[in-house]
């Protein structure tokens, strides 16, 4: 660490840069499959049930491998632990291209998920480590951002370098570009700011003193005692409601839009714009957990922000379902700007709550910042998961919309009683809070294994008959991080 005195370095920025371009990186990684889907069942000879269980079998590493990946963050640190999951998603992407029958494709896709699992929750702990109380809200918001951002720009990149490269090159120039970012991760970035070189005296001090957190009865529990607190409960609830709005945007939407307007030709591409939508309501959010920390608002700061996304997620949804009810909408063009905006709107709303929701998990879960971040992601896959399956069973949309909604609605209420003050109970001993670890833990993986499996049989069922339909469908859980999250065309 520099001693010099004088003018505060500005290190902490770099970092979250850094994981901006980690969060854009994830994104792009997991776009690659969804864009060559033509070319690998053609390439391959895979049938339509095949391709379905490869496309969903990401998904069940991902969310599995959450609170595992979280942990290891936790507890090694997450230079090491983003080191290391990055390097190993990237190898198998790379690898991907390199397939040549459907059971390596299977395999590579489940490991490409087990690694990916580890990408929020362990950039989440190096926030915990490295960033004072104050600027975790638009740290968030930021990483986030990127998330989005690749997943619209990958809507226009991926079948261009297809074409260029051809599939399989895409997949080697999407593993390198993480091979890339895990060296200069491992070189510049240290657990602990004192360690790196270029953290001066100044910054160092400014870190620490803002890492005194206002949330101090929640840190000291343990992980057991924060997973089963009503407050990660809570937690995962409200995240579980965002995520079946926003899972959408990368889903299903595309076909939904093109089939609704099929006159006109570019109504596919507007299902970028929610997702830009939702890249400037990270930053937005961010920007409003940090400002209303800085002036005290410390409660309000989360749940203020979180309370105004899901409010504007329950606006947009119900206006979005009166596209073709409203008079003055005369003509499809019309119609469809409504819709995008509508729906861009909702996922404005819901996008605005992931910094308050992954601030929240630092707050209450201090050291085990990574684990419980990846307790509240694996749910959000859950609603992820729920999400793509129940869309297409709704004859009419707007059914679904107004289901969106009302989850949205729900999560208002949840956010009111969310309060990182709020301590674990301590009067529980031991073993009560093992056996109540347990038993929350073992439901969330029967719940998640039951969500995706049904997911994927029903994408199996779907894309068996006819091959022609199976091609042109998008794999909702292919997208995710709701990601996860799930992923991200394929939270968060």
């Amino acid at each position: 660490m520099e001693q010099s005195p004088g003018r505060m370095s500005r290190q902490r920025f770099v970092l979250i840069g850094i994981l901006f371009f980690h969060s854009v990186n994830t994104y792009m990684d997991r776009a690659c499959i969804a864009s060559a889907i033509d070319e690998i069942t053609q390439d391959l000879s895979i049938t339509g049930q095949m391709m379905g269980l490869v496309l969903g079998i990401f998904a069940v590493g991902y969310a599995l491998f959450q609170i595992p990946s979280g942990w290891i963050a936790d507890r090694f640190g997450a230079r090491r632990a983003l080191a290391i999951v990055v390097s190993v998603w990237s190898l198998f992407t790379a690898l991907t291209g390199a397939a040549r029958t459907a059971l390596q494709m299977l395999v590579l896709r489940f490991l490409f998920g087990m690694g990916e699992a580890g990408a929020f929750p362990g950039a989440t702990q190096a926030f915990f480590r490295w960033l004072p109380v104050r600027e975790r809200g638009i740290a968030h918001g930021i990483n986030f951002s990127g998330s989005r951002l690749g997943a619209a720009l990958s809507l226009f990149l991926m079948p261009w370098l297809i074409v260029q490269i051809g599939w399989r090159w895409t997949f080697v120039v999407n593993g390198v570009i993480g091979l890339v970012w895990a060296t200069v991760w491992l070189l510049w970035f240290r657990d602990n700011p004192k360690d790196n070189p270029k953290v001066n005296k100044a910054e160092l001090d400014y870190i620490q003193e803002g890492q005194t957190s206002d949330f101090t009865a929640a840190i000291k529990a343990s992980f057991a005692q924060v997973f089963t607190s009503l407050n990660m409960s809570l937690a995962m609830a409200q995240y579980f409601a965002s995520n079946v709005t926003f899972f959408i945007s990368l889903s299903w939407l595309p076909n939904y839009i093109k089939n609704q307007w099929p006159d006109d030709p570019n109504a596919i591409y507007y299902s970028a714009v929610p997702l830009i939508f939702a890249a400037f309501a990270n930053w937005i959010a961010g920007s409003m957990v940090t400002g209303l920390y800085k002036r005290g608002y410390h409660v309000g700061s989360r749940r203020l922000t979180a309370i105004t996304g899901f409010a504007l997620g329950v606006i947009g949804l119900l206006l979005a379902t009166q596209t073709k009810n409203l008079v003055f909408l005369a003509t499809d063009r019309a119609q469809i700007h409504w819709f995008v905006f509508c729906f861009g709107l909702a996922t404005f709303g819901v996008d605005m709550t992931l910094s308050p929701s992954w601030a929240f998990c630092n707050d209450i879960g201090g050291k085990n910042s990574g684990a419980v971040s990846g307790a509240m992601n694996m749910v959000g896959n859950i609603g992820a998961a729920l999400s793509a399956i129940m869309f297409p069973f709704f004859k009419d949309a707007n059914v679904f919309f107004l289901l969106a909604a009302g989850l949205n609605l729900a999560a208002i209420a949840v956010w009111c009683f969310m309060n990182p003050n709020r301590a674990s109970d301590a009067r529980l001993s031991p073993a009560a809070v093992r056996r109540r670890f347990v038993a929350m833990l073992s439901t969330l993986v029967v719940a998640t294994g039951a969500a995706i499996g049904t997911h994927i049989y029903l994408s199996v069922q779907k894309k068996a008959d006819p091959p022609a339909e199976a091609v042109e469908t998008t794999d909702p859980l292919q997208q995710g991080d709701n990601p996860g999250e799930p992923d991200a065309q394929n939270p968060k």
